[in-house]
């Protein structure tokens, strides 16, 4: 019988643990894509206690609460951050199976299980070792190397300077994420294009001004270090072909005053991305397309909480027609760039990973990746899934690996997990007769995946 969370956790043959062991456990970290605050990174955020360090902003710890009956005056409401903490720790062995479970355990090498019995002195001895961490102490004893954000385009990017001067050894890049600039329907929408022409000093009134716009924050980004983008799309793109003319006349309805159907959002997001997708290659960058979430599904929760406060889910809408016909148009134009295609329905995995192998052109390993098992797939599960999917249909070995997409500081144990999962599958392929025993060949592999592609591929 395996102890729990031995070494040897979820590492099942005598192959795998030798691969972890040898090639993947001592590795940087590369995460390409998260929610980190560039201003708690530039202050050198101290926390005042666990929860504040687990608990707050951590949309998938309060999701787990709130389905094992903790009321909301303990996730996000009004009681202590103590009582808060006892709750979760309360209600998190009823959790078997969920990687938050594993996510959670032996922080700070306490080894306590965490239940309710031993939550007050996990209270304690967390919270003493916190009196002499921040931020960069987490960020640095993870071994992350780079560390990319996510910016708005009017966003300054003040904070990445102090960052950048700082002695934190850990690199902090901006990443260009206009989703407000995408979703034309939202509340606020024209607002924000005054706001974007302010910071580039020509009034938007036409389509052709916001893309000029964008071009010119995307070139802003890219002299402070930026070099991949990111999008959210959660309505299908449209797959037929959208000229700059009709994306005219979309936008001077809604400046308007106008609202657009869903039919007529996806006609706007197609040509926009297109847009901006010439403008990445032009300066080299990575596009990472994150499809496929259907957002803020409780009205109730919405108006009481906000967005991004763990109410999300999978969409069943389809994309596949869209994104295709986004990349062909792209490819046809000679302005393809580096591609990450990341989609949140794991019933989309085989379509993905046939996809990314249409539109490869010999520039770059895996030129069109297929993103790791993102939000509701990052667990074990999914990772294997995506894993094999994506073996099954293209390359592993050009895959650019994990990221943790997360709010907080404590989330770095999923690149761990990632690893382990990783060399678990090449173990059972080797211990099956699968592949060979070839060392030299598993090394690059794995250490390809776990780091050498990312870094390669985005050019940091």
């Amino acid at each position: 019988m395996t102890s729990f969370m031995d070494n040897n956790f979820l590492l099942d043959t005598d192959v795998a643990q030798h691969l972890y062991q040898a090639f993947a456990a001592d590795l940087p970290i590369i995460d390409y894509h998260s929610h980190l605050q560039q201003g708690e990174i530039a202050a050198r955020k101290q926390f005042r206690n666990i929860a504040e360090l687990w608990l707050a902003g951590d949309h998938y710890k309060w999701r787990l609460m709130r389905s094992a009956g903790v009321s909301e005056d303990f996730i996000t409401g009004a009681h202590s951050d103590e009582a808060k903490f006892l709750a979760f720790c309360r209600v998190l062995p009823l959790a078997a199976g969920n990687p938050i479970y594993h996510w959670c355990q032996r922080l700070f090498g306490i080894s306590l299980d965490i239940n309710a019995v031993n939550a007050p002195r996990i209270w304690e001895q967390a919270n003493a070792r916190l009196t002499t961490i921040t931020c960069w102490t987490l960020l640095e004893q993870a071994k992350v190397e780079v560390v990319c954000t996510t910016d708005d385009p009017v966003d300054d990017l003040a904070q990445h300077e102090v960052i950048a001067c700082s002695e934190l050894s850990t690199r902090v890049l901006p990443a260009f994420r206009p989703d407000a600039a995408m979703r034309i329907n939202r509340p606020g929408f024209v607002e924000y294009l005054a706001t974007l022409g302010s910071v580039t000093g020509a009034r938007i009134a036409r389509y052709a001004d916001l893309v000029a716009a964008l071009a010119d924050r995307v070139a802003y980004f890219h002299q402070r270090g930026a070099r991949i983008s990111d999008h959210a799309i959660d309505l299908p793109i449209s797959p037929d072909a959208v000229t700059a003319n009709v994306c005219e006349a979309l936008l001077a309805r809604r400046l308007a005053g106008g609202i657009l159907s869903e039919a007529e959002q996806g006609v706007f997001q197609r040509r926009l991305l297109q847009d901006l997708g010439a403008i990445y290659a032009s300066h080299g960058w990575a596009m990472c397309l994150h499809i496929g979430a259907q957002r803020n599904n409780s009205q109730r929760a919405m108006q009481m909480l906000g967005p991004d406060t763990g109410f999300d889910a999978i969409s069943d809408a389809g994309h596949s027609r869209g994104v295709a016909a986004l990349l062909d148009a792209l490819d046809a134009d000679g302005a393809l760039p580096k591609t990450m295609l990341f989609c949140l329905n794991p019933a989309m995995n085989e379509i993905l990973a046939a996809m990314i192998g249409c539109f490869q052109d010999g520039s770059v390993a895996g030129k069109v990746q297929m993103g790791p098992a993102w939000w509701f797939n990052d667990h074990k599960d999914g990772n294997l899934r995506q894993l094999r999917a994506l073996a099954n249909h293209g390359v592993l070995g050009t895959f650019v690996g994990m990221v943790t997409d997360s709010r907080s500081f404590a989330s770095y144990p999923r690149h761990d997990y990632f690893r382990r999962l990783l060399c678990r599958q090449l173990g059972r392929w080797v211990t099956d007769g699968e592949y060979p025993n070839d060392q030299q060949a598993l090394e690059t592999i794995v250490r390809g995946v776990c780091y050498d592609n990312a870094k390669r591929y985005f050019a940091l």
